[in-house]
């Protein structure tokens, strides 16, 4: 079976991420989305909301493992015989970063990066972005898959 990951702290999911998922499920058997855990950060959501909201947002696509883990990603790729990363890239800036991730993980263990660009119409997305746009009651209807946007107004005490 051909196995990857897909890593982030995914707080929230939004469709840039969707459609980093989705294009990799369509290119390995099994894809892990992998919510990792970083106890020196206080996310919006808990791990466990992060988890539902990723498993009602890939549902569909029926080749999604979601899970959470704690630690360096390559030993989560050894524990599991994962042999790739897969990443989407939405600038260059981006890949200055990642670039050096994918080599450090390489070294480390092996294991490949694939970087995946990000859909333009998802370039300026981020996490935080939606999380900032939220909290000050702006649309995020477009940004965010429906149950990621009524997660948000509930936790944020705004409408939908």
């Amino acid at each position: 079976m051909r196995r990857a990951v897909c890593p982030g702290s995914f707080d929230p999911i939004t469709n840039g991420h969707l459609d980093i998922v989705a294009r990799a499920s369509q290119l390995y058997d099994v894809v892990h989305v992998a919510v990792m855990v970083n106890k020196s950060k206080r996310g919006l959501f808990t791990v466990e909301e992060r988890i539902s909201l990723i498993e009602r947002c890939t549902g569909e696509y029926g080749n999604v493992v979601v899970e959470s883990f704690h630690g360096l990603l390559v030993d989560y790729c050894k524990q599991r015989d994962i042999p790739a990363i897969v990443k989407g890239l939405r600038a260059v800036s981006d890949f200055d970063y990642e670039l050096q991730m994918a080599q450090m993980n390489n070294g480390l263990s092996g294991v490949e990066t694939l970087f995946i660009p990000t859909n333009p119409v998802y370039s300026f997305l981020s996490s935080s972005l939606v999380r900032e746009v939220a909290t000050w009651g702006g649309d995020i209807s477009h940004l965010v898959p429906e149950p990621v946007l009524q997660a948000l107004a509930e936790k944020l005490g705004t409408e939908g």
